[in-house]
């Protein structure tokens, strides 16, 4: 018998077993499920509760589910006593006993619990979905922000980045995981199969992802790249149905234009700096002529800082320029003027925006400015009229922007931001604040 065959034949039965155990019915309720799971010792009789703990779970309806959740955060929560007792005894005998006794009932019953349902084949999948329904219930139930901030520690620990796999993805992955890169996209929307072959297929076009084998027809988070001759400046002409492409000979850029989380249950769990920075290691061995790593990033928040800041007056700007926007930016002569004073005071705006407008704990209120800056990447060019999306003209007045990622200053600049939250920005972006009009504040 050959390995192939053996090594089917055991996955074989892993998935045989799987079936039989997850349709395994326990009449009780869940909770007396979930108790039954704790106090069991058995590896066996514990996987067969797992997966009787899993189907009892989908069989629940959406009030029964967060009554569930309930039960996670009251029931199965520390024990403040016996943890205080515990500490005040580990602080007179240090010895390894004790330190393990305090371990122990320092972490809730809940994360044996998340643990011991991982026992299950396929429990992993099945455990995010659970958390993207509990943070679902977050808004309205903010008690079970305990349950939630547990899930969210566990699978750091689970899907760290020594378990992640990078996969390329292209025309010829299989079908099953392409149809999760249409619907998962975030930033630019796939309208259909041939929009998703135009970015997968030609030469100059690359797609990564990670994987974890835990779920392995899953992608994580996902990466596409244009590979160019000089820095894209506009989403138009990267994903341009005519666009001509071009050899590996006269790549000299790396364009990251697109990256998509996939998982909602997997939220505060960081993979984005981890795939591009490999994304970045491995085109670099593939492409040695490349010189530059960009992105051509959305400012999603923009327009909404823009009116909140400067009121309705200034955003009638946002509306001029979305006017020339729906027309394919073609412009007139007679409006060749007005088009100047836009683009030049929407640019001012712009750098305020990166540069001035803070979240209360000093970091930039821009999500996608943090993530890029958090990992060493510099404010490299604002472009104007760049995404005439409907999407791009809501969000930002069509304007996008270019970080850079300089291998030489990425760990300068990480630690810039990491510790005092500074915005590394080129100096051509910190003069266009000069040219900032006297804004009019609204009216009390």
């Amino acid at each position: 018998m050959s390995r192939v065959t053996f090594f089917q034949e055991i996955l074989s039965n892993i998935f045989d077993q799987s079936r039989k155990l997850t349709s395994e019915r326990d009449d009780r309720k869940i909770c007396a499920i979930c108790d039954a799971l704790l106090s069991e010792s058995g590896e066996v009789s514990g996987t067969r509760l797992a997966a009787a703990l899993l189907a009892k779970y989908q069989s629940l309806n959406g009030e029964k589910r967060i009554a569930f959740f309930h039960d996670l955060a009251e029931r199965y929560d520390l024990d403040t006593g016996i943890l205080v007792e515990a500490a005040k005894i580990y602080s007179k005998d240090r010895s390894a006993e004790k330190f393990s006794n305090l371990l122990e009932v320092a972490e809730p019953q809940r994360l044996e619990l998340f643990r011991r349902i991982n026992q299950v084949p396929g429990a992993t999948e099945k455990l995010v979905c659970m958390r993207e329904d509990l943070i679902a219930a977050l808004a309205e139930n903010p008690a079970l922000g305990r349950v939630d901030e547990d899930f969210r520690r566990t699978f750091s620990a689970w899907f760290n980045r020594g378990f992640l796999v990078l996969k390329p993805i292209d025309w010829k992955t299989p079908a099953n995981i392409l149809e999760k890169i249409i619907e998962y996209e975030a930033v630019h929307a796939i309208n259909d199969w041939d929009d998703l072959r135009r970015r997968l297929e030609p030469e100059d076009r690359r797609c990564f992802a990670f994987f974890h084998p835990a779920m392995p027809e899953e992608p994580l988070v996902f990466v596409e790249v244009a590979l160019t001759r000089k820095i894209m400046t506009s989403i138009d002409d990267v994903l341009a149905e005519t666009r001509n492409s071009i050899s590996r000979d006269d790549v000299r850029t790396a364009v990251f234009y697109s990256i998509s989380n996939c998982q909602k249950g997997l939220k505060g769990v960081s993979f984005g700096s981890f795939l591009i920075k490999q994304v970045v290691t491995q085109l670099s061995l593939e492409l040695p002529r490349l010189k530059n790593f960009v992105t051509l990033s959305p400012v999603p928040g923009f327009a909404r800082w823009f009116k909140a800041e400067h009121g309705e007056a200034v955003t009638e700007e946002l509306q001029a320029i979305n006017s020339f926007l729906e027309t394919d930016g073609k412009i007139l002569d007679e409006e060749a003027q007005q088009v100047t004073d836009l683009k030049k005071s929407i640019k001012a705006f712009a750098a305020q925006y990166f540069l001035e407008a803070k979240r209360l704990d000093g970091a930039p209120i821009d999500p996608v400015a943090r993530f890029h800056l958090g990992n060493g990447a510099s404010l490299h060019q604002i472009n104007w009229m760049a995404d005439r999306s409907s999407k791009g003209r809501a969000q930002s007045g069509g304007l996008m922007v270019n970080y850079l990622y300089d291998l030489d200053t990425i760990e300068a600049n990480h630690e810039a931001f990491a510790h005092n939250l500074e915005v590394i920005a080129k100096r051509e972006i910190k003069s266009l604040i000069k040219n900032l009009p006297v804004p009019q504040k609204p009216a009390a």
